[in-house]
């Protein structure tokens, strides 16, 4: 056996599915062995890998074990000359085993090797070559020497940034996504070290494998797209924590006392300004658009306040109590503000639209609030309507600003006009046509391209692979799919990077898959279109849904006495509510949910009722239950619980 690969899977069906595609394709003319080692994944990993890939040997682990010792589970296993350690979500070229291996046979002094990795719009990623992390390195890369200089090679040693990244080089660190080892290394070395659970364990292994008189090489003759790259994690305080005292134990390990003691007292310190860092670089991101509608809103409610008062009732003099500055505007500023984020205000891509229906959402809430109130606190009604139009002026202006500057997430004019080219042969094509259409997305325009020039285009294409940078200009393309069926996943990186200054994000369509898998930028996990069940599991309705469920569960119990003799099981109604409420069920869930039907879709709480429910007779089967969850939660909207809920009223007790 030459090379055995082994991926350690945990919960990435989608990504792990792809991953696989293009390690059987590049395995094709090998003799190599595949484990997947999955550490108790929910998300249909197990049914994903035992249907598609059989001849996958499967390590099912009933709990999660950390990366070091799913890893050494299967190497004990494996039979290879070479073992390879791939992450899932990464995507290989289908001669990138060959070379790596032509590599490793003609340097025999090679114990391990990386290759290029690229994210998944073509940009390099510098932890493809890694420098030992001493004190003085790791000094230099947490407070930032190594970003502002990172072509220098004093501060730049962690990602041997000096080092030209198109050339062969010895480096100290291989990364853990990709790493190739020879077995007979390994037997002198020992395995990873279980001691590191996640982080760290690529960089002992390598520091290993040097200390035992052998080279690891940085190999770009090769590569491979890796989705979630180092940098998409350093926004996570659990990452920062995790990460860090990884460096501790490899600092203790394998440094002298006096070095270690160094290093860890840099790394707590690092630890603490990471965490920081991280914690606030969230809360900014996502706080500046509510907090500048906050501010900006607030001094126009002010500034309303003391014209209107001025100009109407206090011509003569004297002003509103100050019970109206600290308490009531505040109350209607949250009001508004609260009611912009229920209606998606707050959701990206940040909508005027949607932030207006809000505020007039808002409004009434006021205004019958505003009828409940004594008579002290009754002030101006014209306050409520000036503050109405002035938030509505407010919320409009942020947002057209943020758009005009083009901060992540603006959009102007409506949803944002996602427009593709599909690229494969005519059959692949036309089938992820037709799953792009299935998907909550709404496409605005989908062109297909043929991959082979020579080929007579039919007449849904509109063009061949080579025409493609002036149908991105032409047609004002965002997004385009590879159809990796039809299309080698090294030409698919290659146009990748060639065509990466059109500003386009790049996806793969695996074949005999319901997936499209990519990433728009090296800061998010990877965006994922699948067939038509990512409605319910948006954000803005998942807060729908359980604000429906909170508002209704409250009345129900509020009205219990009176509602009791409408339903069929009173006291068992009251108890639905009461668990509703609490967040253990909800009032609409699927059919059948224990069953193969629901395990595909997005998870949401057992349901009192399921949409067959309204059905007189309704006859459970697999496949209605498949087909009812597949419409409810494909075209999922707040308002079909709503009617559920009615229609099905008598039967919310069971």
């Amino acid at each position: 056996m030459k090379l055995s690969i082994v991926i350690v899977n945990y919960n990435v069906e989608h990504f792990l599915e792809q991953c696989l595609y293009s390690v059987r394709k590049a395995v094709k003319n090998l003799e190599a062995e595949v484990f997947v080692v999955d550490n108790n994944s929910v998300d249909g990993s197990l049914r994903m890998l035992r249907e598609k890939f059989p001849e996958v040997i499967l390590i099912d682990n009933k709990v999660n074990v950390g990366f070091s010792k799913a890893n050494n589970q299967a190497i004990r296993q494996s039979k290879g000359e070479y073992v390879l350690l791939l992450n899932p979500d990464t995507v290989v070229e289908d001669d990138t085993f060959t070379k790596v291996l032509d590599f490793m046979d003609a340097h025999p002094d090679a114990g391990g090797l990386g290759v290029k990795m690229v994210d998944g719009k073509g940009n390099f990623l510098p932890e493809s070559k890694r420098g030992l992390p001493t004190p003085i390195t790791a000094f230099y890369k947490i407070f930032g020497f190594a970003s502002l200089f990172p072509r220098s090679k004093r501060f730049s040693k962690y990602h041997l940034g000096y080092l030209d990244k198109n050339q062969t080089h010895e480096v100290d660190v291989l990364a853990g996504a990709f790493m190739l080892m020879r077995m007979s290394v390994l037997d002198e070395v020992g395995l990873l070290d279980e001691a590191f659970f996640m982080y760290g364990e690529d960089i002992d292994l390598s520091y290993r494998i040097t200390l035992g008189g052998y080279k690891n090489y940085y190999f770009p003759e090769t590569r491979i797209i890796h989705y979630k790259g180092e940098s998409t994690k350093k926004s996570s305080v659990n990452y920062v924590f995790v990460f860090y005292n990884a460096m501790i134990i490899f600092a203790r390990k394998h440094f002298s006392q006096k070095r270690a003691s160094t290093f860890t007292f840099l790394i707590n310190i690092a630890i603490y300004f990471r965490a920081a860092m991280a914690i606030g670089a969230r809360f900014i991101k996502r706080a500046r658009l509510p907090f500048a509608d906050a501010l900006f809103g607030f001094a126009g409610l002010l500034a309303i306040k003391n014209y209107w008062g001025e100009f109407t009732i206090y011509r003569e003099g004297g002003d509103y109590p100050l019970v109206l500055v600290t308490v009531v505007l505040p109350a209607y500023l949250l009001i508004w503000l609260l009611s912009v984020f229920f209606s998606g205000g707050y959701d990206k891509p940040f909508q005027i639209p949607k932030a207006l229906r809000g505020l007039g959402i808002g409004s009434l809430l006021i205004l019958v609030l505003y009828a409940l109130l004594p008579e002290n606190l009754r002030f101006s009604r014209a306050l409520i309507l000036l503050g109405m139009l002035w938030l509505g002026a407010v919320v409009s202006i942020n947002r057209f600003v943020g758009y005009m500057l083009k901060a992540e997430g603006f959009t102007f004019g409506g949803d944002l006009k996602k427009r593709f080219l599909v690229i494969g042969h005519a059959d692949e094509a036309m089938r992820v046509d037709s799953l792009l259409k299935s998907t909550a997305i709404k496409p605005d325009f989908i062109g297909l391209v043929e991959t082979d020039s020579k080929t007579t285009l039919p007449d849904e294409f509109i063009g061949h692979i080579y025409q493609v940078p002036e149908m991105i200009q032409i047609y004002g393309i965002n997004e385009v799919i590879f159809c990796s069926k039809d299309i080698p996943h090294q030409l698919i990186i290659d146009k990748m990077v060639d065509w990466h200054a059109a500003g386009v994000d790049y996806k793969i369509a695996p074949e005999d898959s319901l997936s499209i898998i990519g990433s728009n930028s090296i800061n998010t996990r990877g965006d994922l279109y699948t067939i038509g069940i990512d409605a319910i599991d948006s954000r803005s309705n998942r807060r729908s849904k359980r604000l429906f469920d909170v508002v209704s569960a409250t009345l129900s119990i509020a009205s219990w006495p009176l509602t009791l003799w409408f339903v069929n099981k009173p006291f068992g109604f009251l108890a639905n509510a009461l668990l509703v409420l609490w967040g253990r069920k909800t009032w609409v869930g699927y059919c059948g949910s224990n069953s193969e039907a629901g395990k595909r879709l997005p998870v949401i709480r057992k349901g009192v009722i399921c949409p067959g429910s309204v059905f007189k007779n309704f006859r459970e089967t697999e496949e209605m239950n498949q087909r009812i969850n597949l419409f409810y939660a494909r075209d999922y909207n707040v308002w079909k619980d709503f009617g559920l809920f009615f229609r099905a009223f008598r039967k919310l007790g069971s």
